[in-house]
């Protein structure tokens, strides 16, 4: 699998890209505050480039579940003095994660290769000439109603089937608006209006997602649905679940890009189950 992002090719054939999280928040569920200042959140995005992130993933608006959305100025203060210093600092790809024309506009100038919009660019009615303009990549993810509804009783009579049919309708939509299937990974949205029987079912079968021909995008990255299969495990201590899924997915082969936080444990996580999985392949021991 490989994507076109502006004018770079994004490959993704030997094993899952990671895509390392920049909360530029007061009020991410995760570590909203920690990174909020622009110095700390390029500090952090640099460490994350040390720890083996292939993609960073800036973003400046919370999404958690009930949040409201933040003003386009305050997003843009945000958001791009750090995509614009992490483009300047580091050769791997930037991701800003918005549902904002504008500010992926500015992000895209900025330096930015790729937007991440939880919308599937349906929240704004300019995202897709400005993705067709640039030619950026997108990830186009699943959610029922907004951040501030989805929680309230999701309902699927398939859950699956329904999401396939969302990805199948965008790509189509997409396509008539000048982008190609070649900029697009497709996120499943673990946590975003389903219940937990939901997220369990999607990640069961998400290999299933594959026939849609595109990468697969997998954030389960100390989620809620974690912290419920393992007694109610806090947030700082759901890593063990998430390599847990991730492992899944990978023996699947179910997943191309993992959205995380803990970085440098899931990509020694990905590196070894690569390491193993080509030694079986050609029946030589490690």
């Amino acid at each position: 699998m490989e994507v076109q992002c502006c004018q770079q090719i994004i490959h993704m054939e030997r094993r899952p890209l990671v895509m390392g999280i920049i909360n530029v928040t007061p009020d991410s569920f995760s570590d909203g505050g920690k990174f909020a200042t622009a110095d700390a959140a390029i500090n952090h995005g640099l460490e994350l480039v040390r720890q083996g992130a292939d993609i960073l993933d800036v973003g400046g608006e919370s999404t958690r579940p009930g949040s409201m959305p933040v003003s386009l100025e305050e997003e843009l203060n945000r958001v791009l003095p750090v995509v614009k210093a992490l483009a300047a600092q580091t050769a791997i790809p930037i991701s800003a994660d918005t549902s904002k024309a504008e500010v992926a506009r500015q992000s895209l100038a900025a330096g930015a290769k790729i937007i991440n919009d939880v919308t599937a660019l349906t929240g704004d009615p300019d995202m897709s000439r400005v993705i067709a303009e640039s030619q950026a990549g997108v990830v186009l993810m699943h959610m029922q109603g907004t951040p501030a509804t989805m929680q309230i009783e999701p309902h699927y009579d398939e859950v699956v089937a329904e999401i396939s049919r969302f990805f199948e309708e965008r790509l189509h939509s997409l396509a008539a608006n000048g982008i190609g299937a070649q900029h697009v990974i497709l996120d499943p949205g673990i946590g975003f209006g389903k219940t937990a029987a939901h997220n369990l079912e999607i990640l069961a079968r998400l290999e299933e997602f594959l026939r849609l021909g595109r990468p697969i995008c997998l954030g389960v990255s100390r989620k809620g649905i974690l912290g419920r299969a393992l007694g109610q495990k806090p947030v700082h201590q759901r890593l063990a679940g998430g390599l847990a899924v991730l492992g899944f997915a990978l023996g699947r082969k179910a997943v191309h890009l993992i959205r995380v936080h803990d970085v440098e444990e899931t990509r020694d996580f990905v590196n070894m189950f690569t390491v193993l999985s080509e030694q079986h392949s050609i029946g030589r021991p490690v």
